[in-house]
């Protein structure tokens, strides 16, 4: 399985309210919404846009990662509003060990209303289904509980502390690891 295997033309896939699909220019609106809100930016290691020139340069750098074939996310698009409401997708993957991080961003329009658990579940099926991934993982600030709550509902187990692993926004930061292994994903997938 090489990258481009799978990210030459990056699917579409589909949850219950939500469509995962690449991003577009005409997006740049919806993401400066998310992107420009200091409380979504909180806890990322990207800065709060803070003119559509800051989301007009995210954008560029997404589309390009598409160009080349690269890991690259999926816009988020609520299918009842078919606005942009976020970005999901795989950061890293490496290939040999057959292992992926994931990431994610979400308006705080839809914060607290189960949109990320079920986005980060199709992600997650993706990896191991289309991938072929035997583990997928994905960390947070250890301050963001509603991100370790995600990453809890869609089925992921925290793994431990990661302490001062990252610097971001002028310090040196913690960060929870959480994972999951194709074993886990098979046997929940059993199980419902």
């Amino acid at each position: 399985m090489q990258i481009e295997d799978v990210f030459s033309d990056l699917p579409t896939l589909e949850t219950d309210r939500t469509i995962l699909r690449k991003l577009r220019s005409e997006d740049e609106q919806d993401i400066f919404h998310y992107g420009s809100d200091e409380e979504v930016s909180r806890y990322t290691a990207w800065p709060t846009h803070q003119t559509m020139e800051d989301t007009r340069l995210y954008l560029m750098r997404v589309l390009h990662k598409y160009s080349q074939h690269a890991v690259a996310p999926w816009g988020i698009v609520d299918k009842e509003t078919g606005k942009v409401i976020g970005t999901s997708g795989f950061m890293a993957w490496d290939v040999r060990h057959a292992k992926a991080e994931l990431g994610y961003a979400l308006s705080k329009d839809y914060w607290n209303r189960g949109y990320m658990t079920e986005v980060i579940r199709t992600i997650i099926s993706f990896g191991f289904e289309r991938m072929k991934l035997v583990r997928i993982e994905a960390s947070c600030l250890p301050s963001n509980l509603g991100s370790a709550r995600v990453m809890e509902k869609a089925g992921m187990s925290y793994e431990g502390l990661l302490r001062q692993t990252i610097f971001v926004k002028g310090k040196h930061e913690d960060l929870k690891l959480y994972s999951i292994v194709v074993d886990d994903y098979r046997n929940q997938s059993n199980s419902r």
